[in-house]
């Protein structure tokens, strides 16, 4: 009798074992000498297209080994293998840092590189950036100059000519000579946190700082006020509770030991409810009764007004230092809308203590920071307000915004993607006014077959990637942070997801 295997005994198809498999794969050697992958030595370089060679070959070999690849499928890839080391080669070479449309809303998105920089600044660091320039060389005297003169003479005219110090509204009053060092000058460091270190640093090194314990923040990255206060050597001295501190509680805290006053801005969070916080006005009276130096650490730090679009509660540079504190620091690419620093604006004595600071070298910029912020801050000095992206965003109206919105909607048609555009709200990010946001119009959109997260990653593996926000199960586009010449490639994206 045959067996009722038989007949499936002779249908069956015989599967090459792995080890037959792996003797056909080539060396690395013998993919180099193919003339297609040969060649592309010439675009890539030798070891780039051998490394290539290897990973694809790798990737092959995991494939065998699990099972995912039998005698067909391995001739098949074998055939495609210049392709696939030339694909590899393009994704191993690509940049990691890519240019992404910011369709969140969020101006200042810290992982996104905060504040873009206007046409200006980026054409300045071009034409600094491709030949030599006079960074620190004084073209008059014909020798070594100081690199920090090249935006101080800016922000001496944005913040000097406005404010007046303590000492020279008393100086006016009783109608006697003001003392040079009530002039303010600015320096840059790399970074706010940069800034903050070396004024601790320098002014208190050794000797205690008072700060509200409500004032002790952590923001992104683990920066904390203490943990920086340790390093520049400052002994940290925290009065008050987590939500009232007064002028009182400063006051008994002062001790022959005190170098410093500190006000730090609450970044990300606010406190509210059964709160009190000493006025600014009341610490700088508190600091020149016993003549101690009051700093402010601003975080974001505005010469903008912010008022101007319903932003309020957010103090700036100029409100800081009107108001007679002595040291100011701020970022540059916050609400400024410059490039990444930290900038270290007050009275002209104690800036030059800090420049003088061994710190200052180990902390200070390069000529790409300086064009950069020297091209923002002329954008201030002009009262060019839309050259500067970041401001240009937050003055956009919500009917300017809706407007586009509905343009974009009408170019996406396929059925399968519902857009609606709805009302919405953008934030500035970075810290800033963490309570206040600006009224905007939002593309509201749900895909069929997939879930809101699966229609977000799409999105961010487009080109370029959009990224965007999810909420109650749809995904939000806020044009509002979406450069208008990017409005095309995000209608291009949505259409080719589902077509």
């Amino acid at each position: 009798m045959r067996s009722s295997f038989s007949s499936w005994d002779n249908l069956q198809v015989k599967t090459a074992a792995p080890s037959e498999l792996f003797r056909k794969l080539p060396s690395v050697d013998d993919v180099m000498r193919g003339p297609s992958v040969g060649s592309l030595a010439a675009g890539y370089g030798h070891d780039s297209v051998v490394d290539a060679a290897r990973v694809v070959l790798g990737r092959l070999r995991e494939e065998i080994a699990s099972g995912l690849l039998d005698a067909d499928g391995l001739e098949l890839a074998l055939s495609g293998l210049a392709g696939a080391v030339e694909n590899e080669l393009r994704r191993a070479l690509a940049y990691s840092l890519r240019p992404v449309i910011n369709a969140t809303g969020v101006i200042l998105h810290t992982n996104l590189g905060r504040a873009p920089l206007g046409e200006a600044a980026i054409e300045h660091i071009r034409e600094t950036a491709a030949c030599y320039s006079n960074l620190e060389f004084d073209l008059e005297a014909g020798a070594r100059g100081k690199r920090d003169v090249h935006v101080d003479r800016l922000f001496r005219r944005l913040l000097h000519e406005e404010v007046k110090t303590t000492e020279q509204r008393s100086a006016e009053r009783a109608r006697v000579p003001v003392p040079t060092q009530a002039g303010v000058s600015t320096i840059v460091v790399n970074n706010n946190a940069a800034a903050v270190l070396l004024a601790l640093n320098t002014l208190a090194d050794g000797g205690e700082v008072v700060v509200s314990r409500g004032e002790l923040v952590e923001i992104g990255g683990s920066f904390r006020i203490p943990d920086v206060m340790a390093k520049s050597g400052a002994i940290l001295r925290e009065v008050g509770t987590t939500n009232r501190t007064r002028t009182a509680d400063y006051e008994r805290a002062i001790t022959e030991r005190t170098r410093l006053l500190l006000r730090v801005h609450r970044s990300n969070f606010e406190i509210t409810g059964f709160t009190e916080q000493a006025s600014t006005a009341e610490l700088v009276a508190l600091a020149r009764k016993r003549g101690v130096p009051l700093m402010e650490d601003l975080g974001s730090g505005a010469l903008f007004d912010l008022r101007a679009v319903g932003i309020s509660g957010e103090p700036g540079v100029l409100d800081s230092l009107r108001s007679g504190v002595d040291i100011v620091t701020y970022s540059g690419d916050k609400l400024l809308g410059g490039p990444q620093a930290g900038l270290i604006s007050g009275g002209s004595e104690l800036v030059t203590r800090m420049r003088a600071n061994s710190l200052f070298r180990a902390l200070r910029v390069d000529r790409l920071i300086y064009a950069a912020l020297e091209a923002t801050l002329l954008a201030y000095v002009k009262k060019d307000h839309d050259a500067v992206p970041t401001l240009r965003m937050m003055r956009l109206t919500k009917k300017a915004i809706g407007e586009r919105a509905e343009a974009l909607a009408a170019r996406v048609p396929a059925p399968k993607l519902k857009v609606e555009v709805v009302d919405g709200e953008s934030i500035l990010g970075g810290g800033a006014a963490p309570s206040s946001v600006l009224p905007t119009r939002l593309l509201a959109m749900t895909c069929e077959g997939l879930s809101a997260d699966e229609l977000a990653a799409l999105l961010r593996r487009s080109e370029p990637p959009i990224i965007a926000r999810v909420e109650e199960g749809r995904v939000l586009l806020d044009l509002r942070t979406v450069f208008p010449e990017e409005d095309a490639a995000v209608a291009a994206a949505l259409n080719g997801i589902v077509a």
